[in-house]
């Protein structure tokens, strides 16, 4: 994988975000539907996380999401941003603060 210089890294806007709803996606086994508190917005996200996280395990977690990603239509549903989470054989783990921080608190 190619390295990107700070610049590139910079452009990357990445947010703390609250979770205040999630619903399986129908017709899929993978996918949640996630609506999110980021401060003074609202948004819907769309992640393959459905396999580790049960919806109402996850409601009022926060996570890290990617901002300023540009929307995409998965399985008909809007994504708008993605969160960040670590994978590998067998698990999923979102990516979060070790502490409680505001909705749309902008990570540097």
């Amino acid at each position: 994988m190619a390295n990107i210089s700070i610049e590139q890294f910079k452009e990357i806007d990445l947010r703390v975000a609250r979770i205040t709803a999630a619903e399986r996606v129908e017709g899929t086994d993978k996918l949640l539907k996630l609506q999110l508190d980021l401060g003074d917005e609202q948004r819907q996200i769309v992640s393959g996380i459905a396999e580790k996280y049960a919806p109402e395990d996850i409601v009022r977690r926060e996570i890290i999401v990617v901002y300023n990603l540009e929307p995409k239509s998965l399985k008909g549903v809007e994504s708008q941003g993605m969160l960040l989470a670590a994978s590998g054989d067998g698990f999923i783990s979102l990516l979060a603060p070790d502490q409680e921080v505001p909705p749309g608190t902008r990570i540097h």
